[in-house]
C-alpha cells in the first residue's frame, strides 16, 4: 500500500477522498467506489500502487492518438478498478474487477520507464482501466519516463476534481479524453456520473497545459448517437476547444451490462463523422473499423490526405517533424516526429521481472 494524496478529515470521524466528485466518505477499512482507495487508520492508501493488471507495446493509434508520435509504439499498462461505472465498459474485465490477484506484474515506476526504453517505444500509457484513480502511480512513472526522454500518455473518462487535475496534467505530455456523450442523462443513467466535470477537464486540459488532446466517443445505438446530440457535441469541441482538437468516433461491441444493443454500424461512424466536419472541426476519426477514409488525417488548408491509416496501422506519412503541409505549408495540430517507419497494428505483451530487465 502506497500513502494517497488528496483528502480529509471529516467532523464526524470519516475521511473524505478529494480526487474525484465522487466524494467518497470512508469509516476505517472502507474503500471508494474506485475500489482501490482505502482508508487504513487514520490516512487514505492506494492499495494498486506498483501493481498491474499487464504490460502491452501497442500503436499510439491505439490509444487513439493519430496527432502524437503518428507510427510510434507505446508501452501500455493499467491496474484495477474504476471511479465510473458503465454498463457497456468494454475493458470491465480490469476496471470492474475487484480481485486484486488479477494484478500479476508488479513493477517499480522506473522498472516500467525502463521497460519502455529497452521496448523502443517512444511513451508510456496510463490505460485499461482509468489512471485517475491510480494518479500517484501514474504521476511517479510520468516522472520517471520523462528523466529516459520518453512521453507519458493518459486515456482517461476525466472525472476528477481541480486541484488533482493540475497536477496530474502537470505530468502528462498527451491525453486521450473519453466523452462519452453529450447529455446529462446519458451520463447519470449510463455512467453513474455527471457530465459537467469532464467538459471541465476538457477545457483545463486544452487551455490551460501543454498536454495534447484528443477525444473519443464510443458511439452506442439508440442511446448517444442522435444526429442532433451529435451535431451539439461537435459545436461545443469547436467554440470551446477549438477545431484543431481530433475528435474520434468509435464503435460499440455488445460487452458487460449491455448485451443488448447492436454494434454500431460503420454508416452510423461515417454520419457522425460527417456531421463533426460539417460543424467545423478539421479532424475527425472513426475507429474499431476498417475506414481508410476515416481514419487519415487531411490538411485543413488544402484538404491533401497527409497521413493515411487503416485501423492503427499507418499506411503513408507526408509530415516531418514541422508539422506544415507538404502541398500548402498549413500548420497540423499535434507532436509530429520524423517517421522512419510505423510500428504497425501488432500487440505485444511484455512481463516485467523484478529487478531484471524485461
Amino acid at each position: 500500500m502506497h500513502p494517497a494524496r488528496w483528502w480529509h478529515h471529516l467532523d464526524d470521524g470519516r475521511i473524505q477522498c478529494d480526487l474525484c466528485p465522487r466524494d467518497c466518505r470512508l469509516h476505517e477499512g472502507q474503500r471508494g467506489m474506485c475500489f482501490v482507495r482505502q482508508r487504513a487508520g487514520d490516512e487514505m492508501v492506494l492499495t494498486t500502487y506498483g501493481r498491474s493488471s499487464g504490460f502491452c507495446l501497442d500503436p499510439i493509434e491505439k490509444k487513439p492518438l493519430n496527432h502524437f508520435c503518428p507510427g510510434s509504439s507505446v508501452l501500455s499498462f493499467g491496474t484495477a478498478g474504476c471511479n465510473l461505472a458503465c454498463k457497456f465498459c468494454q475493458n470491465w474485465d480490469i476496471s470492474k474487477s475487484r480481485e486484486m490477484d488479477r494484478l500479476m506484474d508488479a513493477a517499480s515506476p522506473q522498472r516500467i520507464a525502463q521497460a519502455a526504453r529497452a521496448g523502443g517505444a517512444a511513451s508510456v500509457a496510463f490505460t485499461y482501466n482509468d489512471p485517475v484513480i491510480f494518479a500517484e502511480y501514474a504521476m511517479d512513472t510520468a516522472d520517471a519516463c520523462h528523466a529516459l526522454g520518453l512521453h507519458s500518455v493518459a486515456v482517461t473518462a476525466g472525472y476528477m476534481h481541480a486541484q488533482p487535475r493540475r497536477e496530474f496534467y502537470a505530468k502528462m505530455d498527451a491525453a486521450n479524453v473519453d466523452l462519452k456523450g453529450f447529455t446529462e442523462s446519458f451520463y447519470f443513467q449510463q455512467t453513474g456520473a455527471h457530465l459537467a466535470p469532464v467538459l471541465d477537464t476538457l477545457q483545463y486540459v486544452r487551455r490551460e497545459t501543454a498536454c495534447w488532446l484528443e477525444i473519443t466517443t464510443l458511439l452506442i445505438p439508440g442511446l448517444n448517437d442522435d444526429a442532433g446530440e451529435i451535431e451539439a457535441l461537435s459545436r461545443w469541441v469547436a467554440s470551446e476547444l477549438g477545431p484543431d482538437v481530433p475528435l474520434h468516433f468509435t464503435a460499440f461491441h455488445p460487452d458487460y451490462k449491455m448485451l443488448d444493443r447492436p454494434a454500431t454500424p460503420p454508416a452510423t461512424l461515417k454520419r457522425a463523422r460527417a456531421i463533426a466536419l460539417a460543424n467545423g472541426l478539421h479532424h475527425v476519426y472513426t475507429g474499431n473499423v476498417h475506414d481508410v477514409e476515416g481514419g487519415t488525417t487531411y490538411c485543413p488548408g488544402c484538404g491533401e490526405p497527409l497521413i493515411r491509416r487503416d485501423w492503427y496501422e499507418v499506411l503513408e506519412c507526408a509530415l516531418d517533424a514541422r508539422a506544415s503541409c507538404p502541398y500548402c505549408g498549413t500548420r497540423v495540430g499535434g507532436h509530429f516526429g520524423a517517421m522512419t517507419h510505423a510500428f504497425g497494428r501488432r500487440r505485444i505483451p511484455v512481463r516485467l521481472a523484478a529487478g531484471g530487465e524485461p
